[in-house]
């Protein structure tokens, strides 16, 4: 039974306060919503800012995440709709991505064997991800990453609930084909 300091004082920061509860959720998912991004935008730069804009839309409706039941899929909700915004407008200034841009997101404290083969399997994903439809990646990010479940997916992009099921089949089906091809 591991209690650390640190648990206890998220576990008490969440039922303290609205804010407390959204700062101590968005800290433990900000990994998670930093790599999400990432492979939604394109680039390091703009999931940064797609990260930054998150936080503060989430802050600005803190009082409202009292009264929301699963806050992991409302957060992730509201980086895919800033990382749309910004991929949206991302064609206008035309950046590039960077080349160590992968090796950002990986942990330094591996072999560099192991460092090596995860770099390669990133690339591979984030080649597959980018190989689907937009409204593909948007599901698939969206029930991987935030958890939420095909009617929650439906009732935020406002799509039917057999279309998010169709997308998500169809982006499996690619990604698979694509790991595959390797």
């Amino acid at each position: 039974m591991e209690d650390t300091l640190a648990t206890r004082h998220d576990r008490d920061a969440e039922h303290s306060s609205p804010e407390g509860r959204l700062e101590a959720a968005f800290a433990r998912y900000q990994d998670e919503l930093l790599g999400m991004l990432y492979y939604l935008v394109g680039n390091i730069e703009d999931a940064r800012d797609a990260l930054q804009e998150t936080f503060v839309k989430c802050w600005r409706n803190r009082y409202r995440a009292v009264e929301v039941e699963n806050l992991r899929a409302w957060i992730f909700r509201i980086a895919m709709n800033a990382g749309r915004d910004i991929r949206s407008t991302a064609w206008r200034r035309r950046r590039r991505s960077l080349e160590d841009e992968e090796a950002a997101l990986i942990s330094h404290t591996a072999l560099p064997e192991v460092d090596a083969t995860r770099r390669e399997q990133l690339a591979m994903v984030r080649r597959a991800l980018s190989g689907l439809r937009p409204e593909e990646q948007e599901v698939f990010q969206l029930r991987q990453n935030g958890q939420m479940t095909y009617d929650e997916i439906a009732k935020a992009t406002g799509t039917p609930v057999g279309t998010v099921k169709t997308r998500m089949r169809l982006a499996l089906t690619k990604l698979r084909e694509a790991m595959e091809q390797k």
